[in-house]
């Protein structure tokens, strides 16, 4: 009579049969395209920047390229300034005040959720070494309203005081770089928003702030508003030899971004005027 054993090769039929088929499908997985083949990778968007992170005239070469060479023009009447922002870092403030650099404006928020995480040093940096210096705002009008933004601004180092070294805050009002360059808004909506934060500031300061834009930008989002320049001086931007056409309503800028590529800190400016009246600008 036939014994059966457990070592023959009837008990291991339907294991090696298993083990078959799951090496099959293994082979046929890893010879399957992946999702990193190129088709897959052209369709991922390009990396939207971390929100905080926006600074004044992140968006002028972009939509408005620029021009070679210096600004021409009488600069014997134009006191040279600069901007920053967490960007920059720890700013060398001796370095800029000994090569000419007399003024600053210091980013101090973004919406109602940032605070530069470097302001201390930049700010009392500036002045320590004998520059008029201010502030300003970095606008998000998609993420709260412009009276809730001014109130942040003006809560944290966005105030002004008359000692002849402290300028009026900024609206820095430009492109977004989060998303749809108007903020979502219609060129009614966006005049509605920025007279609200002018007007909240104002009230809590008693200065009328500058406002920081493009005329590219501002024809764009306002509908080339003309209704702020009899009380909000300008600061425009423009990388070229030449500042060109203003936005409706001002005859003349108060102060003019001409570059992003200067010696120390990138972004230089020029203000429409000597020393004497940045002065006077800060005493309001």
């Amino acid at each position: 009579m036939p014994v059966h054993r457990s070592g023959t090769a009837s008990s291991h039929h339907p294991r090696t049969l298993a083990a078959g088929t799951l090496l099959a499908a293994l082979a046929l997985l890893l010879a399957l395209p992946g999702p990193a083949s190129g088709a897959a990778t052209a369709a991922v968007p390009a990396a939207v920047p971390e929100r905080g992170t926006a600074r004044m005239g992140q968006g002028v070469i972009a939509h408005d390229g620029q021009g070679s060479g210096s600004p021409t023009g009488p600069a014997a009447v134009q006191t040279e300034g600069v901007d920053v922002s967490s960007h920059q870092g720890d700013v060398a403030w001796p370095t800029l005040w000994n090569s000419g650099v007399k003024w600053a404006y210091v980013k101090a928020t973004e919406g109602t959720y940032y605070r530069n995480t470097y302001f201390t040093q930049q700010y009392t940096g500036s002045y320590g070494v004998g520059m008029v210096r201010g502030t300003y705002h970095f606008a998000t009008p998609d993420t709260t309203g412009g009276a809730a933004q001014a109130n942040y601004f003006v809560d944290n180092g966005g105030g002004w005081s008359r000692d002849g070294r402290t300028l009026p805050g900024v609206l820095d009002i430009e492109w977004n770089p989060y998303g749809a360059q108007c903020y979502g808004k219609t060129q009614a909506g966006m005049v509605a928003w920025i007279r609200d934060f002018v007007n909240t500031y104002k009230a809590r300061t008693g200065r009328d702030p500058v406002i920081y834009t493009a005329t590219s930008w501002w024809k764009d989002c306002t509908g080339n508003h003309a209704g702020f320049g009899a009380t909000n001086p300008l600061w425009v931007a423009r990388y070229n030899t030449t500042v060109g056409e203003l936005p409706a309503g001002w005859s003349y800028y108060t102060m003019w971004q001409y570059t992003s590529s200067g010696p120390t800190v990138g972004d230089h400016n020029h203000f429409n005027g000597a020393l004497d009246r940045v002065v006077a600008l800060a005493n309001g």
